[in-house]
């Protein structure tokens, strides 16, 4: 097999365990994984990009293959920069489907040498997003089992009287 640099991008805002089943998923398939946060001062997160970017290294460094990295702009321009033949998208249903069938095709368009391979997440992470976990602990909901232990303390600090409600 020849050697094949992946980027797997989003905002990861927080990493979900959905999240981290498809990067320990694609660091076996692939030779190199680069996990590309998305710079996008449009939106408010909830964690810096520095934050995330840490709570990424941190998950992520018993996997010798797996970097982390930041970019901004145009997905195909930052794949060239960094000489990746392939873009890792997880697709957990039909909707996500249509949304990344749109933007690979778009890529494909932007960059004809540029691949993009659904994978989708363990069935036990299916349910899981971003978003939904944001929701849940500023509600004062458990997140035990969808984020990662580090990302669930992070979020205690940013809700911490969500976290008394419990």
């Amino acid at each position: 097999m020849s050697e094949v640099t992946v980027i797997y991008p989003g905002s990861f805002d927080p990493i979900t365990n959905g999240h981290l089943d498809l990067i320990q998923r694609g660091s076996h398939l692939f030779s190199r994984l680069i996990v590309a946060v998305l710079t996008n001062l449009e939106k408010e997160p909830l964690f810096s990009v520095s934050e995330r970017v840490e709570m990424l290294e941190s998950v992520t460094e018993d996997m010798a293959n797996v970097s982390v990295d930041t970019f901004s702009g145009l997905l195909v321009d930052y794949a060239r920069r960094k000489r990746a033949g392939v873009i890792l998208r997880g697709v957990r249903a039909f909707s996500d489907y249509e949304y990344e069938l749109q933007m690979a095709l778009m890529n494909r368009k932007l960059d004809s040498k540029l691949e993009t391979v659904f994978l989708m997440p363990a069935g036990e992470f299916l349910y899981i997003s971003s978003r939904l976990v944001k929701e849940i602990v500023h509600h004062g909901g458990p997140v035990t089992g969808l984020v990662p232990a580090l990302v669930e303390e992070r979020l205690k600090q940013k809700f911490p009287a969500a976290s008394d409600k419990r």
